[in-house]
């Protein structure tokens, strides 16, 4: 029988609903949306102060915060880089690329939070698109998803696990017994299954459903600003000895070799066949990305500090870059004008690109929505100023402004794999170790204090905290309870198995609709009473909460790497449901089979 809902039960599914509705709507972000209703919650005395703010103590959500200083260690060395450009690099074909991708996200996915491996890996796709004329949609959905179940494997691949983890802490610290949350491997029991199907699916199916848009710089077309440079060929460089077709000159998008001045000889037009010498000048033309590209080969640099514009309207010294509009951008609204987008960033927005297409509209009377991708006319510190701002994913090939530290890699990564060894092995608490390994690439300047500072996600960590507080008044008003029983009342006549399908199902529509840590954190309450009133084991419900949080597939809201990926592949909101609704399907199969197998429910 179903108990009867108090007022604290029905006050509380108001809030839980508002906070969809807010969330669905964009009303406001997501870390306001969360604290603003923790703290009513706590005004209307369901639940207690200490309840409402347990969330900013979790070990979960420190360890997150942890964790994002040494994420940002293994970018600022370049190691992240370094795997990313070594390996994506020797493919030729985009099933090979695919392939090697999928060897390089999955294990990185596991052992570092996926969602700096995807800002890491967007450029480096659509440089390797760029110089292969290959649209880079055939590879970043792709790449967003083998992140996503790449971090269902371990117990850090990716916040949500590390959400469940200290839920799962503190209801064991409540109960008096012993508290130890979910173990490092543990999920991938099951999770690494969930990865190879799903990656077998992206590798045979994928590229069948998988579109092929046009890249945001290709359909600018006629509008789009070419530069004059000149680059001199220095006696270290690479290029030496090499013909302009096997240099990779030849075909570059956006860009042609005009002539090579060498020793005041003019050789133009300039043959495929043309060997490249030391101290040849180079001239191109076309648009700053390529150029960008150039630049970074070693031994080949401008060949005067002096470079004009075609175009003498242009300043000089400016750059284009790319930056997509993040979910919790204060821009999200305002048109182009009203944003006052120049004063804010000292940038001017050159064109704006949604849902697979160029807006016709004129610039200034754009109202931005997220996951827009805006094509910027900046100052060259724009990269540097804003890399870590939350208004955006910079997703640009763009030179930064300060150099990688390189000589640090090794310290880096010898640090890193002491953290994995500590973790694994259990030697000392996730959180103190991550502490730790945080403390130690500041402390060895793999990373600044101030870097550091910038690369933790305040407001990631502010949502998950106050959703805490949401989830306790779940359990507390018994909304929790009854609607676990409303839920085994409904499935109780075929047994378990159909009642944990229901809370699998139920979590990935929540997912997708208002993101996977406030999925995990609303729906744990649920899990637990759902056991309970089953008087079966708990463990079953709980990774199945783990799995159906992070399987964000159909829509680019429900899990942050989507909405990476949004902009920059050119995709709309369809592409997501078309290939990634039949992978829910197929993982939810493999869930609900695999997971009662490893975790009986007696």
């Amino acid at each position: 029988m179903i108990d009867f809902l108090p007022w604290e039960g029905w006050a509380t599914l108001g809030v839980t609903a508002l906070i969809v509705c807010a969330l669905i709507k964009n009303w406001a972000p997501a870390d306001a949306v969360f604290l603003g209703a923790t703290v009513l919650l706590a005004a209307l005395k369901i639940i207690t102060p200490e309840q409402a703010f347990s969330g900013f103590s979790n070990p979960g959500v420190l360890t997150i915060a942890a964790l994002f200083v040494v994420a940002a260690a293994l970018r600022e060395t370049g190691v992240l880089n370094y795997i990313g450009d070594h390996l994506l690099g020797h493919s030729v074909s985009e099933k090979g690329a695919l392939g090697r991708l999928a060897i390089l996200v999955v294990p990185l996915s596991a052992l570092v939070n996926n969602t700096p491996i995807v800002a890491m890996m967007v450029p480096v796709i659509i440089d390797w698109c760029r110089k292969r004329l290959i649209s880079p949609s055939r590879l970043l959905i792709p790449l967003s998803y083998l992140a996503i179940l790449g971090g269902t494997c371990t117990l850090i691949g990716t916040s949500t696990n590390l959400i469940i983890h200290g839920l799962l802490l503190n209801e064991e610290n409540m109960r008096q017994g012993a508290a130890m949350g979910l173990q490092f491997f543990e999920i991938g029991k099951i999770g690494i299954l969930f990865t190879l199907v799903g990656t077998t699916y992206l590798m045979f199916v994928g590229p069948i459903l998988l579109p092929k848009r046009k890249e945001l710089l290709e359909q600018l077309g006629d509008s789009r600003r070419e530069y004059l440079v000149e680059l001199l060929v220095e006696n270290n460089c690479r290029l030496i000895g090499q013909t302009v077709e096997t240099a990779g000159l030849r075909q570059l998008p956006g860009l042609f070799l005009i002539e090579i001045d060498r020793d005041g000889s003019i050789i133009a037009p300039v043959t495929p066949d043309e060997i490249i010498h030391s101290q040849d000048r180079m001239v191109f033309t076309g648009i700053v990305s390529t150029i960008v590209d150039l630049e970074k080969i070693p031994g080949l640099r401008p060949a005067t500090d002096q470079s004009y514009h075609l175009s003498p309207a242009q300043r000089r010294g400016r750059l284009l870059s790319e930056a997509v509009i993040s979910p919790t951008s204060p821009l999200i609204g305002k048109s182009i004008r009203n944003a006052n987008f120049r004063a804010m960033y000292n940038a001017a927005v050159v064109a704006v690109h949604r849902n697979g297409s160029r807006v016709t509209n004129k610039v200034g009377n754009i109202i931005l929505n997220p996951g827009d991708t805006l094509l910027l006319q900046t100052g060259t510190h724009f990269s540097q100023a804003h890399r870590n701002n939350p208004d955006f994913y910079l997703v640009s090939d763009v030179e930064d402004s300060h150099p990688l530290r390189h000589e640090r890699a090794g310290i880096a990564v010898v640090v890193f794999l002491a953290l994995l060894t500590l973790m694994v092995f259990n030697v000392l608490n996730p959180m103190i170790t991550s502490f730790i390994a945080a403390g130690v690439m500041v402390g060895t300047r793999c990373v600044s204090a101030a870097s550091a500072r910038k690369s933790i996600e305040w407001q990631v960590l502010i949502t998950i905290a106050a959703a805490f507080g949401v989830g306790s008044a779940i359990q507390a008003s018994t909304l929790g309870n009854v609607a676990a029983q409303a839920l085994v009342a409904i499935t109780h006549q075929w047994g378990p198995h159909a009642t944990l399908a229901a809370v699998y199902i139920t979590t990935v529509l929540v997912t997708e609709v208002i993101t996977n840590n406030a999925a995990a954190v609303l729906m744990f309450p649920l899990c637990l009473q759902t056991a309970t009133v089953l008087g079966v084991q708990e463990r079953p419900f709980i990774i199945a909460l783990a799995l159906a949080a992070s399987a964000s597939f159909a829509s680019p809201v429900g899990y942050q790497t989507n909405m990476m990926v949004y902009g920059p592949g050119g995709y709309r909101f369809t592409d997501f449901l078309r290939i990634g609704l039949p992978l829910n399907i197929i993982l939810c199969v493999v869930a609900i089979v695999g997971i009662p197998y490893i975790w009986p429910f007696d």
